[in-house]
Protein backbone atom coordinates (compact mmCIF):
# COMPACT_ATOMS: atom_id res chain seq x y z
CA UNK A 1 0.00 0.00 0.00
CA UNK A 2 2.95 2.61 0.62
CA UNK A 3 4.59 1.84 -2.73
CA UNK A 4 1.29 2.14 -4.28
CA UNK A 5 0.71 5.42 -2.22
CA UNK A 6 4.14 6.64 -3.56
CA UNK A 7 3.55 6.16 -7.19
CA UNK A 8 -0.21 7.76 -7.06
CA UNK A 9 1.58 10.86 -5.28
CA UNK A 10 4.35 10.83 -8.09
CA UNK A 11 1.82 10.41 -10.63
CA UNK A 12 -0.26 13.46 -8.94
CA UNK A 13 2.44 16.16 -9.18
CA UNK A 14 2.56 15.19 -13.17
CA UNK A 15 -0.59 15.01 -13.91
CA UNK A 16 -1.64 18.24 -11.49
CA UNK A 17 1.73 20.16 -12.52
CA UNK A 18 2.31 23.36 -14.28
CA UNK A 19 1.00 21.54 -17.77
CA UNK A 20 -1.98 20.92 -16.34
CA UNK A 21 -2.81 23.96 -14.57
CA UNK A 22 -2.20 25.88 -17.87
CA UNK A 23 -4.42 23.44 -20.09
CA UNK A 24 -7.34 23.82 -17.64
CA UNK A 25 -6.83 27.88 -17.13
CA UNK A 26 -5.71 28.02 -20.90
CA UNK A 27 -8.56 26.04 -22.91
CA UNK A 28 -11.17 28.36 -20.32
CA UNK A 29 -9.24 31.55 -21.39
CA UNK A 30 -9.41 30.70 -25.09
CA UNK A 31 -13.15 30.02 -25.03
CA UNK A 32 -13.58 32.69 -23.21
CA UNK A 33 -11.89 35.10 -25.51
CA UNK A 34 -13.41 33.16 -28.62
CA UNK A 35 -17.35 33.63 -27.03
CA UNK A 36 -16.61 37.44 -26.43
CA UNK A 37 -16.36 36.28 -22.65
CA UNK A 38 -21.10 35.35 -23.69
CA UNK A 39 -20.74 33.00 -20.64
CA UNK A 40 -20.00 35.52 -17.77
CA UNK A 41 -22.13 38.53 -19.41
CA UNK A 42 -25.28 36.01 -20.11
CA UNK A 43 -25.40 34.81 -16.04
CA UNK A 44 -28.91 35.89 -16.26
CA UNK A 45 -29.81 34.78 -19.54
CA UNK A 46 -28.80 31.23 -18.53
CA UNK A 47 -31.56 31.65 -15.43
CA UNK A 48 -33.76 32.42 -17.70
CA UNK A 49 -33.57 30.04 -19.91
CA UNK A 50 -33.43 27.23 -17.01
CA UNK A 51 -36.81 28.32 -15.49
CA UNK A 52 -38.26 29.27 -19.35
CA UNK A 53 -41.70 27.14 -19.52
CA UNK A 54 -42.73 25.27 -22.55
CA UNK A 55 -43.84 21.90 -23.35
CA UNK A 56 -41.16 19.16 -23.61
CA UNK A 57 -42.95 16.92 -25.60
CA UNK A 58 -41.76 18.38 -28.71
CA UNK A 59 -38.02 18.02 -28.32
CA UNK A 60 -36.27 15.28 -28.52
CA UNK A 61 -34.55 13.57 -25.02
CA UNK A 62 -35.81 11.84 -21.90
CA UNK A 63 -35.45 14.75 -19.35
CA UNK A 64 -36.21 18.27 -19.00
CA UNK A 65 -33.22 20.88 -19.37
CA UNK A 66 -33.57 21.94 -15.60
CA UNK A 67 -33.54 17.81 -14.49
CA UNK A 68 -30.21 17.49 -16.98
CA UNK A 69 -28.88 20.60 -14.91
CA UNK A 70 -29.81 19.45 -11.57
CA UNK A 71 -28.70 15.87 -12.24
CA UNK A 72 -25.26 17.42 -13.64
CA UNK A 73 -25.10 19.94 -9.99
CA UNK A 74 -26.43 16.08 -8.13
CA UNK A 75 -23.15 14.60 -9.00
CA UNK A 76 -20.92 18.22 -8.70
CA UNK A 77 -22.67 19.62 -5.69
CA UNK A 78 -20.77 16.85 -3.50
CA UNK A 79 -17.96 16.57 -0.75
CA UNK A 80 -16.19 18.68 -2.81
CA UNK A 81 -17.93 21.74 -1.80
CA UNK A 82 -17.62 21.13 2.26
CA UNK A 83 -14.74 18.59 2.39
CA UNK A 84 -12.57 19.84 -0.93
CA UNK A 85 -12.60 23.21 -0.62
CA UNK A 86 -11.92 22.81 3.14
CA UNK A 87 -8.46 20.44 2.16
CA UNK A 88 -7.97 23.00 -0.57
CA UNK A 89 -7.78 25.57 2.46
CA UNK A 90 -5.94 23.86 4.51
CA UNK A 91 -3.64 22.61 2.12
CA UNK A 92 -2.92 25.96 -0.07
CA UNK A 93 -4.08 28.72 2.81
CA UNK A 94 -7.07 31.50 2.55
CA UNK A 95 -5.56 32.54 -1.22
CA UNK A 96 -6.36 29.01 -2.45
CA UNK A 97 -10.32 30.15 -2.55
CA UNK A 98 -9.48 33.07 -4.92
CA UNK A 99 -8.10 30.47 -7.53
CA UNK A 100 -11.55 28.29 -6.99
CA UNK A 101 -12.96 31.42 -8.18
CA UNK A 102 -10.85 32.31 -10.99
CA UNK A 103 -11.08 28.49 -12.20
CA UNK A 104 -14.81 28.64 -11.57
CA UNK A 105 -15.27 32.01 -14.35
CA UNK A 106 -13.39 30.72 -16.97
CA UNK A 107 -15.22 26.92 -16.01
CA UNK A 108 -17.82 28.31 -17.65
CA UNK A 109 -17.00 28.68 -20.78
CA UNK A 110 -15.51 25.27 -20.63
CA UNK A 111 -18.62 23.97 -19.00
CA UNK A 112 -20.95 25.64 -21.67
CA UNK A 113 -18.95 24.50 -24.47
CA UNK A 114 -19.05 20.48 -23.42
CA UNK A 115 -23.04 20.53 -23.18
CA UNK A 116 -22.72 22.61 -26.81
CA UNK A 117 -20.78 19.56 -28.08
CA UNK A 118 -22.68 16.85 -26.12
CA UNK A 119 -26.25 17.79 -27.42
CA UNK A 120 -24.59 18.79 -31.37
CA UNK A 121 -23.29 14.95 -30.92
CA UNK A 122 -25.53 12.70 -29.48
CA UNK A 123 -26.91 9.42 -30.65
CA UNK A 124 -29.51 7.11 -30.16
CA UNK A 125 -29.30 3.84 -27.83
CA UNK A 126 -30.87 0.66 -27.73
CA UNK A 127 -33.62 1.40 -26.28
CA UNK A 128 -34.08 4.54 -27.93
CA UNK A 129 -32.50 6.95 -25.15
CA UNK A 130 -30.23 9.70 -25.96
CA UNK A 131 -26.44 9.18 -25.10
CA UNK A 132 -23.88 12.24 -25.38
CA UNK A 133 -20.44 13.12 -23.55
CA UNK A 134 -16.79 14.33 -24.61
CA UNK A 135 -17.00 10.58 -25.86
CA UNK A 136 -19.43 10.69 -28.52
CA UNK A 137 -18.29 14.44 -29.73
CA UNK A 138 -14.95 12.80 -30.44
CA UNK A 139 -16.02 9.97 -32.21
CA UNK A 140 -18.78 12.02 -33.99
CA UNK A 141 -17.12 15.52 -34.37
CA UNK A 142 -13.26 14.77 -34.82
CA UNK A 143 -11.49 12.10 -37.68
CA UNK A 144 -10.78 8.24 -37.21
CA UNK A 145 -6.90 10.01 -35.82
CA UNK A 146 -8.66 11.43 -32.80
CA UNK A 147 -11.30 8.46 -32.23
CA UNK A 148 -8.56 6.97 -29.47
CA UNK A 149 -9.24 9.91 -27.31
CA UNK A 150 -13.24 8.96 -26.96
CA UNK A 151 -11.95 5.70 -25.54
CA UNK A 152 -9.01 7.36 -23.07
CA UNK A 153 -12.31 9.52 -21.84
CA UNK A 154 -14.68 6.44 -21.36
CA UNK A 155 -11.96 4.44 -19.94
CA UNK A 156 -10.98 7.28 -17.80
CA UNK A 157 -13.60 8.31 -16.62
CA UNK A 158 -14.93 4.70 -15.68
CA UNK A 159 -12.30 4.24 -13.47
CA UNK A 160 -12.78 7.52 -11.71
CA UNK A 161 -16.46 7.69 -11.24
CA UNK A 162 -15.26 4.79 -8.22
CA UNK A 163 -12.97 7.39 -6.89
CA UNK A 164 -14.11 10.67 -7.40
CA UNK A 165 -18.26 10.00 -7.44
CA UNK A 166 -18.38 7.00 -4.98
CA UNK A 167 -15.50 5.62 -2.73
CA UNK A 168 -14.71 9.42 -1.71
CA UNK A 169 -18.30 10.16 -1.11
CA UNK A 170 -18.78 7.38 1.21
CA UNK A 171 -15.88 7.77 2.93
CA UNK A 172 -16.90 11.30 3.89
CA UNK A 173 -20.12 10.62 5.04
CA UNK A 174 -18.61 8.13 6.90
CA UNK A 175 -16.22 10.09 8.58
CA UNK A 176 -18.35 12.82 9.57
CA UNK A 177 -21.27 10.68 10.97
CA UNK A 178 -19.10 8.85 12.64
CA UNK A 179 -17.76 11.51 14.23
CA UNK A 180 -20.65 13.16 15.00
CA UNK A 181 -22.89 10.30 16.00
CA UNK A 182 -20.12 7.74 17.04
CA UNK A 183 -22.07 5.45 13.77
CA UNK A 184 -19.51 3.07 12.89
CA UNK A 185 -18.31 3.76 9.05
CA UNK A 186 -19.46 0.14 8.36
CA UNK A 187 -23.17 0.65 9.27
CA UNK A 188 -23.33 4.10 7.16
CA UNK A 189 -21.32 2.36 4.12
CA UNK A 190 -23.95 -0.47 4.10
CA UNK A 191 -27.28 2.06 4.25
CA UNK A 192 -25.73 4.35 1.27
CA UNK A 193 -25.63 0.80 -0.62
CA UNK A 194 -29.29 0.34 -0.02
CA UNK A 195 -30.73 3.42 -1.01
CA UNK A 196 -28.32 3.82 -3.86
CA UNK A 197 -29.59 0.41 -5.55
CA UNK A 198 -33.19 1.44 -4.48
CA UNK A 199 -32.55 4.62 -7.16
CA UNK A 200 -30.44 3.05 -9.87
CA UNK A 201 -33.09 0.76 -10.28
CA UNK A 202 -34.94 3.12 -12.15
CA UNK A 203 -32.31 4.69 -14.51
CA UNK A 204 -32.27 8.05 -15.99
CA UNK A 205 -35.63 9.28 -15.33
CA UNK A 206 -36.08 8.11 -11.98
CA UNK A 207 -32.33 9.89 -11.02
CA UNK A 208 -33.98 13.22 -12.66
CA UNK A 209 -36.95 13.35 -10.65
CA UNK A 210 -34.77 12.57 -7.55
CA UNK A 211 -32.30 15.14 -8.08
CA UNK A 212 -35.05 17.98 -9.48
CA UNK A 213 -36.75 17.31 -5.75
CA UNK A 214 -34.15 16.95 -3.50
CA UNK A 215 -31.01 18.83 -5.13
CA UNK A 216 -32.79 22.06 -5.34
CA UNK A 217 -33.77 21.97 -1.33
CA UNK A 218 -30.17 20.91 -0.18
CA UNK A 219 -28.28 24.00 -1.95
CA UNK A 220 -30.93 26.03 -0.14
CA UNK A 221 -30.88 24.79 3.24
CA UNK A 222 -26.79 25.24 2.98
CA UNK A 223 -26.97 28.18 1.75
CA UNK A 224 -29.16 29.50 4.34
CA UNK A 225 -27.32 28.49 7.47
CA UNK A 226 -24.18 29.71 5.47
CA UNK A 227 -25.38 33.18 4.80
CA UNK A 228 -26.91 33.32 8.07
CA UNK A 229 -23.02 32.98 9.58
CA UNK A 230 -22.00 35.25 7.17
CA UNK A 231 -24.25 38.16 7.86
CA UNK A 232 -23.79 37.94 11.64
CA UNK A 233 -20.10 37.94 10.84
CA UNK A 234 -20.43 41.02 8.35
CA UNK A 235 -18.35 43.45 9.82
CA UNK A 236 -15.10 40.98 9.00
CA UNK A 237 -16.11 39.80 6.14
CA UNK A 238 -14.26 42.67 3.70
CA UNK A 239 -10.98 41.57 6.08
CA UNK A 240 -11.48 38.05 5.32
CA UNK A 241 -12.27 38.78 1.52
CA UNK A 242 -8.63 40.91 1.57
CA UNK A 243 -7.03 37.78 3.09
CA UNK A 244 -8.04 35.55 0.70
CA UNK A 245 -6.48 37.58 -2.51
CA UNK A 246 -3.91 39.01 -0.50
CA UNK A 247 -2.83 34.96 0.39
CA UNK A 248 -3.25 34.01 -3.05
CA UNK A 249 -0.37 36.57 -4.22
CA UNK A 250 2.11 35.78 -1.33
CA UNK A 251 3.17 32.99 0.89
CA UNK A 252 0.98 32.50 4.05
CA UNK A 253 3.60 31.71 7.20
CA UNK A 254 2.68 28.92 9.77
CA UNK A 255 0.20 29.42 12.64
CA UNK A 256 -1.30 27.25 14.88
CA UNK A 257 -1.64 23.54 13.25
CA UNK A 258 -1.78 25.00 9.69
CA UNK A 259 1.72 24.15 8.64
CA UNK A 260 2.31 27.76 5.86
CA UNK A 261 1.61 27.38 2.54
CA UNK A 262 3.41 28.88 -0.97
CA UNK A 263 1.52 30.75 -3.93
CA UNK A 264 2.10 27.86 -6.04
CA UNK A 265 0.17 25.55 -3.01
CA UNK A 266 -2.71 28.17 -2.91
CA UNK A 267 -2.78 28.22 -6.86
CA UNK A 268 -2.47 24.32 -7.54
CA UNK A 269 -4.91 23.55 -4.31
CA UNK A 270 -7.52 25.46 -5.50
CA UNK A 271 -7.85 24.63 -8.55
CA UNK A 272 -7.27 21.24 -8.21
CA UNK A 273 -10.19 21.17 -5.61
CA UNK A 274 -11.87 23.75 -8.16
CA UNK A 275 -12.45 21.28 -10.74
CA UNK A 276 -13.19 18.20 -8.59
CA UNK A 277 -16.31 20.32 -7.19
CA UNK A 278 -17.65 21.98 -10.09
CA UNK A 279 -15.88 19.07 -12.88
CA UNK A 280 -15.60 22.08 -15.82
CA UNK A 281 -13.74 20.38 -18.28
CA UNK A 282 -13.67 16.90 -17.10
CA UNK A 283 -16.13 15.68 -19.60
CA UNK A 284 -18.77 14.52 -17.07
CA UNK A 285 -21.77 16.93 -16.65
CA UNK A 286 -22.19 17.20 -20.41
CA UNK A 287 -23.04 13.32 -20.66
CA UNK A 288 -26.23 14.21 -18.18
CA UNK A 289 -27.11 17.59 -21.00
CA UNK A 290 -26.82 15.27 -23.92
CA UNK A 291 -30.29 13.49 -22.46
CA UNK A 292 -32.33 16.64 -22.58
CA UNK A 293 -35.21 17.33 -24.48
CA UNK A 294 -33.76 20.43 -26.48
CA UNK A 295 -32.98 21.07 -29.82
CA UNK A 296 -30.72 23.95 -29.04
CA UNK A 297 -27.45 23.50 -28.43
CA UNK A 298 -26.65 26.80 -27.46
CA UNK A 299 -29.87 27.05 -24.93
CA UNK A 300 -28.49 23.85 -23.36
CA UNK A 301 -25.06 24.96 -22.88
CA UNK A 302 -26.36 28.12 -21.33
CA UNK A 303 -28.28 26.20 -18.88
CA UNK A 304 -25.05 23.91 -18.23
CA UNK A 305 -22.57 27.38 -17.55
CA UNK A 306 -24.64 28.04 -14.37
CA UNK A 307 -24.11 24.45 -12.97
CA UNK A 308 -20.54 25.90 -12.57
CA UNK A 309 -21.60 28.95 -11.23
CA UNK A 310 -24.05 27.76 -8.48
CA UNK A 311 -21.58 25.39 -7.67
CA UNK A 312 -17.93 26.87 -7.19
CA UNK A 313 -19.54 30.94 -7.14
CA UNK A 314 -22.07 30.90 -4.53
CA UNK A 315 -22.03 27.08 -2.88
CA UNK A 316 -18.08 27.07 -2.44
CA UNK A 317 -17.80 30.70 -1.75
CA UNK A 318 -20.10 29.89 1.53
CA UNK A 319 -18.14 27.11 2.81
CA UNK A 320 -14.73 28.99 1.97
CA UNK A 321 -15.62 32.91 4.12
CA UNK A 322 -17.17 30.41 7.03
CA UNK A 323 -13.69 28.66 7.25
CA UNK A 324 -11.87 32.06 6.61
CA UNK A 325 -13.73 33.90 9.46
CA UNK A 326 -13.64 31.40 11.87
CA UNK A 327 -9.84 31.15 11.86
CA UNK A 328 -9.86 27.11 12.01
CA UNK A 329 -8.13 26.50 9.17
CA UNK A 330 -5.16 27.15 11.48
CA UNK A 331 -6.83 24.24 13.89
CA UNK A 332 -4.64 21.24 12.29
CA UNK A 333 -7.89 19.64 11.45
CA UNK A 334 -8.67 18.90 7.41
CA UNK A 335 -11.16 17.71 5.14
CA UNK A 336 -15.19 17.81 5.93
CA UNK A 337 -14.17 17.94 9.65
CA UNK A 338 -12.65 21.60 9.35
CA UNK A 339 -15.66 22.70 8.21
CA UNK A 340 -17.71 21.17 10.61
CA UNK A 341 -15.51 22.69 13.03
CA UNK A 342 -15.90 26.34 11.46
CA UNK A 343 -19.67 26.15 11.20
CA UNK A 344 -19.87 24.75 14.83
CA UNK A 345 -17.24 27.85 15.91
CA UNK A 346 -19.80 30.49 14.46
CA UNK A 347 -23.15 28.50 14.62
CA UNK A 348 -22.49 26.72 17.87
CA UNK A 349 -24.98 23.88 18.90
CA UNK A 350 -26.52 23.74 15.06
CA UNK A 351 -24.05 24.35 12.36
CA UNK A 352 -21.85 20.57 13.04
CA UNK A 353 -25.52 19.20 12.20
CA UNK A 354 -26.27 22.14 9.16
CA UNK A 355 -22.77 20.40 7.44
CA UNK A 356 -23.01 16.70 8.71
CA UNK A 357 -26.74 17.09 7.29
CA UNK A 358 -25.62 18.36 4.26
CA UNK A 359 -22.57 16.41 3.47
CA UNK A 360 -24.81 13.29 3.91
CA UNK A 361 -27.27 14.71 1.09
CA UNK A 362 -24.55 15.99 -0.95
CA UNK A 363 -22.70 12.87 -1.20
CA UNK A 364 -25.91 10.89 -1.46
CA UNK A 365 -26.95 12.67 -4.70
CA UNK A 366 -23.73 12.88 -6.14
CA UNK A 367 -22.69 8.77 -6.20
CA UNK A 368 -26.37 8.74 -7.84
CA UNK A 369 -25.31 10.75 -10.36
CA UNK A 370 -22.09 9.86 -10.92
CA UNK A 371 -23.26 6.27 -11.19
CA UNK A 372 -25.00 7.43 -14.77
CA UNK A 373 -21.96 9.30 -15.54
CA UNK A 374 -19.62 5.71 -15.25
CA UNK A 375 -22.65 3.44 -16.66
CA UNK A 376 -22.44 6.11 -20.03
CA UNK A 377 -18.83 5.29 -20.19
CA UNK A 378 -19.11 1.50 -19.70
CA UNK A 379 -22.00 1.69 -22.70
CA UNK A 380 -19.67 3.01 -24.87
CA UNK A 381 -16.75 1.29 -24.32
CA UNK A 382 -18.41 -2.42 -24.12
CA UNK A 383 -22.32 -1.84 -24.97
CA UNK A 384 -25.54 -2.61 -23.15
CA UNK A 385 -25.09 -5.97 -21.65
CA UNK A 386 -22.20 -4.11 -19.54
CA UNK A 387 -24.54 -2.04 -17.33
CA UNK A 388 -26.66 -4.22 -15.08
CA UNK A 389 -22.78 -5.91 -13.88
CA UNK A 390 -21.07 -2.27 -13.79
CA UNK A 391 -24.42 -1.33 -11.58
CA UNK A 392 -24.27 -4.24 -9.12
CA UNK A 393 -19.81 -3.32 -9.04
CA UNK A 394 -21.01 0.26 -7.87
CA UNK A 395 -23.31 -0.34 -5.51
CA UNK A 396 -20.96 -3.39 -3.53
CA UNK A 397 -18.11 -0.65 -4.06
CA UNK A 398 -19.82 1.94 -1.62
CA UNK A 399 -19.48 0.15 1.64
CA UNK A 400 -15.84 -0.05 1.17
CA UNK A 401 -15.10 3.33 -0.28
CA UNK A 402 -16.77 3.86 3.84
CA UNK A 403 -13.59 2.06 5.39
CA UNK A 404 -10.84 3.34 3.27
CA UNK A 405 -8.19 5.36 4.03
CA UNK A 406 -9.10 8.98 3.22
CA UNK A 407 -6.32 10.74 2.18
CA UNK A 408 -5.06 8.10 -0.57
CA UNK A 409 -8.77 7.99 -1.83
CA UNK A 410 -8.45 11.83 -1.75
CA UNK A 411 -5.18 11.15 -3.85
CA UNK A 412 -6.62 8.66 -6.19
CA UNK A 413 -9.65 11.00 -7.28
CA UNK A 414 -7.13 14.36 -7.88
CA UNK A 415 -5.22 11.86 -10.10
CA UNK A 416 -7.75 10.14 -11.95
CA UNK A 417 -9.72 14.08 -12.54
CA UNK A 418 -7.01 14.80 -14.11
CA UNK A 419 -6.49 12.47 -16.26
CA UNK A 420 -9.97 12.03 -17.51
CA UNK A 421 -9.89 15.87 -18.24
CA UNK A 422 -6.90 15.72 -20.53
CA UNK A 423 -8.38 14.09 -23.72
CA UNK A 424 -11.82 15.86 -23.45
CA UNK A 425 -10.09 19.33 -22.96
CA UNK A 426 -8.10 18.72 -26.16
CA UNK A 427 -11.22 17.36 -27.76
CA UNK A 428 -12.70 20.47 -26.88
CA UNK A 429 -9.86 22.72 -28.24
CA UNK A 430 -10.08 21.31 -31.46
CA UNK A 431 -13.98 21.45 -31.89
CA UNK A 432 -14.00 25.11 -30.58
CA UNK A 433 -14.81 26.31 -34.43
CA UNK A 434 -17.98 24.29 -33.51
CA UNK A 435 -18.94 25.74 -30.55
CA UNK A 436 -18.18 29.26 -31.88
CA UNK A 437 -20.11 28.53 -34.89
CA UNK A 438 -23.22 26.96 -33.61
CA UNK A 439 -23.05 30.19 -30.90
CA UNK A 440 -22.69 32.82 -33.51
CA UNK A 441 -25.57 31.40 -35.33
CA UNK A 442 -27.73 31.56 -32.48
CA UNK A 443 -27.08 34.93 -32.03
CA UNK A 444 -27.90 35.89 -35.24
Amino acid sequence: MESLTEFITSLNGIVWGPLMLALILGTGLYLSIGLAFRPIRRIADGFRLLWKGRSDNQFEGEISPFSALMTSLSATIGTGNIAGVATAIFMGGPGALFWMWIAALLGMATKYAEAVLAVNYRETDENGDHVGGPMFYIKNGLSKKWHFLGFLFALFAAIAGFGIGNTIQANSVADALHNSFAIPEWVTGVVLAVLVALVLLGGIRRIAQLASKIVPFMAITYLAAGLFIILTQITEVPAAIALIIESAFTPVSAAGGFVGATVWAAMQFGIARGIFSNEAGLGSAPIAHAAAKTNSPVEQGSIAMMGTFIDTIIICSITGLVIVLSGSYTSGEGGATLSVLAFATLLPGFGEYVVTFGLIIFAFTTIVGWSFYGEKSIYFLLGQRAILPFRILWILVIPLGSVVDLKFIWLLADTLNALMAIPNLIAILLLSPVVFSLTKKYMK
